[in-house]
């Protein structure tokens, strides 16, 4: 078959299989560049990486009582990440800070013991209180009802954190 007819078959044949085939190249394309994307990501080590969310708030340190300089600051920790992390060590505006444990004894003598660490699991809170985890510190001069110290919390995973705390005279809340 020759002709007319069949020039133009021959045209529309071509142009089907050209179209045909880049409608195919695009979602050729489009998956290319994702799987480029990815290979990235992962390389950077995104892909499989633990999510760490660590939020600090309700800082407070308490006015030293009597002659001591010694004092302690309480904040509340929440883990929202799906892996588990680490406070391993605090400092703030006027120099290190400890971690310590305060508990009673068998006897009913109130004890404190120090920590090298304390666990914030994933999905959980750690809420810092007179009778349980806190910060041990050295107060400064001067310190005053509603003055605001700086920290750091560095944990272990999540790295360094900064919060505030305000000055609160024990027992009572902030000025």
């Amino acid at each position: 078959m020759t002709g007319p007819k069949n020039g133009l078959w021959q045209r529309l044949s071509r142009r089907r299989l050209t179209d045909t085939a880049l409608a195919a190249l695009a979602p050729v394309v489009a998956c290319g560049v994702a799987l480029g994307g990815l290979t990235a990501w992962t390389g950077a080590g995104g892909a499989g990486s633990p999510t760490v969310r660590i939020n600090v708030s309700y800082g407070r340190v308490f006015l030293p009582f009597g002659e001591t300089t010694e004092t302690s600051a309480y904040f509340d920790i929440a883990n929202t990440g799906d892996t588990d992390d680490r406070l391993v060590a605090v400092a703030y505006s006027g120099g290190e800070a400890g971690l310590s444990r305060h508990y009673m004894t068998p006897s009913g003598a109130a004890s404190k013991q120090s920590l090298e660490s304390v666990d914030v699991s994933a999905g959980d809170r750690l809420f810092m209180s007179p009778h349980g985890v806190d910060v041990t510190l050295t107060a400064r001069p001067g310190w005053r009802p509603g003055d605001l110290v700086r920290f750091t919390l560095r944990f272990e995973r999540r790295g360094s954190v900064e919060a505030l705390a305000v000055v609160t005279p024990p027992g009572g809340s902030p000025a």
